[in-house]
């Protein structure tokens, strides 16, 4: 199992490159930002920096979208960071989210992602594609390669990674719907002709590495109520009453309310306080480092090749550490 961590890009910046160099040593394989540049500082250049500071993390984000930024212009940011520091980039995509409705705005359609995702890869690997009835090519691009993962829930989402996407991500760690998850989209990959193994599959959640579990459930309850933002859009899709989506999944949500994006992502954001205990312990990693061990087995198991930390808490330093000295080696 491979391991990342995912940072906010909160300033002071060279604060996240420090802490990606110190990744890198302890055996993290992947560094992952937030990309939603109203709330936090670009990530971009911060990418440049921390690949500059290490030999072989691989950067991207977790997750940008098709909205807040030209299509073109994310092909070419990953295009250069490639071609400065060799191929070490992942465009992790979704539909959006924070990025886009603390502007006003709503997440795209999935056929808008399925085009964007398309035109991203190929320019950012010096193919041509058709913008917009336009055949555009990024000239300077050489032996490039961004290997696209796209974050999804719900069925049609999922039918799309197995089609197109190179990686999963799935922002919880519930071994059960993991499992479920996973199982969807290598059907999915089974009924496009693609093989189900070429999928990587990424688990993103936050750990918290200590004893007194009731503090580390208060740090990382924010988590059941950004999933939630998800889990809400689904609920109106498909309803709360239906076999489309697991009630694992969307049930804990009934009591949910206004969100308020000001505090997204962070410990405290009084929007998610509705979140049970039951789901901060199935959707994230507490206790323990030996717990910790023990879940990621639970999740290998059920198809998980990566799992990426969510260090967005007040233990980010001393669980990082941790798991560079017990978790990943156990695991690696």
């Amino acid at each position: 199992m491979d391991f990342g961590l995912v940072l906010q890009t909160d300033p002071p910046a060279w604060s996240v490159v420090d802490r990606m160099r110190r990744a890198e040593q302890l055996g993290f394989t992947h560094g992952w930002t937030f990309d939603s540049c109203v709330l936090w500082q670009e990530p971009f250049v911060i990418h440049s920096q921390i690949l500059a500071a290490t030999e072989r993390l691989r950067v991207g984000t977790m997750v940008t979208n098709p909205i807040t930024r030209d299509w073109t212009v994310t092909a070419s940011a990953f295009a250069t960071l490639n071609d400065m520091f060799g191929n070490r980039t992942v465009c992790g995509i979704g539909r959006g989210d924070s990025a886009v409705r603390v502007t006003g705005g709503k997440p795209t359609t999935l056929a808008a992602l399925e085009q964007a995702m398309h035109v991203i890869k190929g320019l950012a690997e010096g193919q041509e594609v058709l913008l917009h009835g336009t055949k555009v090519k990024l000239p300077w691009v050489r032996d490039g390669s961004l290997p696209m993962w796209m974050g999804a829930y719900g069925p049609k989402a999922l039918d799309l990674v197995g089609r197109q996407a190179d990686g999963f991500i799935l922002q919880l760690a519930d071994p059960y719907l993991t499992r479920w998850m996973v199982d969807h989209v290598r059907q999915a990959a089974r009924e496009a002709g693609r093989d189900p193994s070429s999928i990587t599959v990424c688990v993103a959640a936050p750990a918290y590495v200590g004893d007194d579990l009731a503090h580390a459930r208060e740090q990382c309850r924010w988590f059941g109520g950004m999933v939630g933002n998800h889990v809400a859009d689904l609920v109106a899709r498909y309803g709360s009453d239906t076999d489309a989506v697991p009630s694992e999944l969307t049930e804990y949500i009934k009591d949910r309310q206004d969100y308020d994006y000001s505090h997204h992502g962070r410990a405290g954001n009084r929007s998610t306080e509705f979140v049970p205990d039951e789901i901060v312990d199935r959707f994230c990693l507490l206790g323990s480092a030996q717990a910790h061990v023990d879940k990621l087995q639970e999740l290998r198991d059920a198809g998980v090749d990566q799992f990426a930390l969510y260090a967005m808490h007040d233990a980010i330093d001393s669980t990082v550490e941790a798991y560079g000295e017990s978790v990943i080696p156990a695991l690696s």
